[in-house]
């Protein structure tokens, strides 16, 4: 989150643009706020005693060993009954989330981070250490620079 306010929560915006790229909605709460979670707070805590307090005392030796550790258990964990409702969390899945599942988006999200910079007056824009030139008349505007792993662009005020 950008910023953690209770009545108006803001998202980062690469967040927000993992969310569009996902079609799907972000519900922004607090920070180290519990209360404003509570269903995903109960179930980390459910994971940490069902998973983790079964592999305290266990030494693993690669991240592979481990993770397969961790999914015999979250199976099991997720085909047990639950007391009160009386049904496994892979039977309530299976009857009432399986159809509302969208397939994933054909390419992935490419993570991206967005930056305010200001054109110098030679203009160049520096992003991380490096110049890239823009129009003569952009000089003294502030630009959004958007940089991925592969690409930089700049957007200009007008566009």
């Amino acid at each position: 989150m950008a910023k953690a306010l209770w009545f108006e929560p803001t998202l980062t915006t690469t967040f927000a643009a993992m969310a569009e790229h996902y079609d799907t909605t972000i519900l922004p709460t607090r920070s180290r706020k519990p209360r404003d979670k509570g269903k995903v707070e109960g179930a980390v805590l459910i994971v940490e005693r069902w998973i983790l307090a079964r592999l305290r005392n266990r030494s693993f030796f690669s991240l592979a060993a481990l993770n397969i550790a961790i999914a015999e258990l979250l199976e099991d964990l997720n085909n047990r009954p639950m007391r009160h409702i009386g049904k496994s969390r892979r039977e309530l899945f299976e009857e009432i989330e399986r159809a509302a599942l969208k397939p994933l988006p054909a390419t992935p999200f490419e993570y991206a981070e967005w930056k305010a910079a200001k054109v110098h007056p030679d203009y160049h824009v520096e992003v991380d250490k490096t110049f890239y030139s823009v129009p003569h008349r952009l000089i003294g505007c502030t630009l959004q620079v958007r940089l991925t792993h592969r690409v930089v662009e700049i957007s200009s005020p007008d566009s």
